[in-house]
């Protein structure tokens, strides 16, 4: 890294500031969805003065060691992105060797620190506040459906400390692989289905014994019954999206797992949904995530601009660089240092109030959402203000 150093900042003050993004491979798609968002911020809040310096990193963790070389060398004095962890991590030593902050769009803990500030949405905070509201309305025994990787382990090992923390107890969990492959037998274990039918047929077995009008009208309620009992829950986290989690919300239905004896409960990328009501089984259910006023008016006007929807995380290119042509815009001239990214009253993005932590960590203020037949409320609003939890 001896050719890396930073250009003096232009003559004519341009504050220049890079943004890398995978605009070729598998992930271009995406990212120039993102690099879309990115332009329409600096367009709609940046002045004559800034200037973005956007970098393929071709989804690559070479890709996006490359472009910060190629970022710092042409002077920029920030670097927003990348996105994925391993490309972050390769980012990383040549942002430090050049005494640089990074911005990334990750949400891995492992990554973040020593300059590295992450935009993603960690799953923490979102089981953290999906438990405060269910807990604070009566729910106190959970369970918890997740895949087996490193974010469905993550979300687990949260809620196996946030729960106890609000006088409950996990009672039930269960991982299922992603390869795509029935996940019936996961949920019928979780559901303890095999109990409560062999529960029902023993029931049904003894009012045969026992004949007479009562037990033959009782015979007639559990006709259309295939399990008696309810499960040892009354609140299960399901932390999938799309599909997944319609298939899940529906073989839940289908093996006696319903509302109102059981909440479903869900995280942040619930919202990657356009319609959750449409699943019948997840009507009812409460899910933490960003107020979806803002993000709603976002999407607006970036159809407007590109005649496309966005991509659910261009939303923290936008952010990432409303922020900097903020910081841009000092009464000193720009300051992209660590005191000026991690200003404790934070910073109102599409995605809600947020705030960098010196650890690296985006916190955010998340709101709670029920989803409807026809639609989403919000039924916990997010903090206003971080000045509360600072002081």
């Amino acid at each position: 890294m001896a050719d890396i150093y930073r250009r003096p900042i232009p003559p004519d003050g341009t504050i220049q500031v890079a943004i890398l993004l995978p605009l070729s491979g598998p992930s271009g798609r995406l990212g120039k969805s993102m690099l879309n968002a990115a332009e329409m911020a600096m367009f709609e809040i940046a002045n004559e003065k800034f200037a973005l310096m956007p970098q393929d990193t071709k989804g690559t963790p070479d890709g996006a060691a490359e472009a910060a070389r190629r970022a710092i060398i042409g002077g920029a004095q920030l670097i927003l992105g990348p996105l994925l962890a391993t490309s972050v991590q390769a980012v990383a030593p040549f942002a430090q060797a050049a005494k640089m902050n990074v911005v990334a769009f990750s949400n891995s803990r492992s990554v973040a620190g020593n300059g590295v500030f992450l935009m993603g949405f960690v799953p923490s905070q979102q089981v953290e506040t999906i438990v405060a509201y269910a807990s604070a309305n009566g729910l106190n025994q959970y369970a918890v459906l997740a895949p087996r990787d490193p974010y469905g382990e993550s979300v687990v090992e949260t809620l196996q400390a946030a729960v106890p923390q609000r006088g409950g107890e996990i009672v039930a969990t269960q991982f299922y692989g992603r390869s795509g492959a029935d996940h019936s037998a996961e949920v019928k274990t979780i559901a303890d289905y095999d109990r409560r039918r062999k529960d029902l047929m023993a029931q049904r077995a003894a009012l045969e014994r026992q004949g007479g009008e009562a037990a033959r009208q009782a015979l007639k309620k559990l006709e259309k019954r295939d399990t008696i009992g309810d499960v040892s829950f009354n609140a299960i986290l399901l932390p999938e999206t799309g599909q997944a989690l319609r298939t899940l919300a529906s073989l839940l239905s289908f093996y006696d797992v319903d509302p109102p004896a059981v909440r479903i409960l869900g995280l942040r990328n619930w919202d990657e949904m356009p319609n959750p009501g449409a699943e019948p089984a997840l009507v009812g259910s409460w899910y933490a995530a960003p107020t979806p006023v803002v993000r709603n008016q976002f999407v607006a006007r970036y159809r407007k601009a590109f005649r496309t929807r966005p991509a659910r995380l261009a939303s923290l290119a936008y952010d990432a660089t409303a922020l900097a042509a903020v910081l841009a815009q000092g009464a000193e001239g720009s300051d992209f240092s660590q005191e000026a990214l991690t200003n404790p009253n934070g910073f109102l993005g599409v995605d809600g109030l947020f705030r960098l932590n010196p650890d690296g960590i985006a916190e955010r203020a998340l709101a709670v959402i029920e989803v409807q037949r026809k639609g989403l409320k919000v039924v916990k609003e997010p903090t206003r203000t971080f000045q509360s939890l600072t002081n």
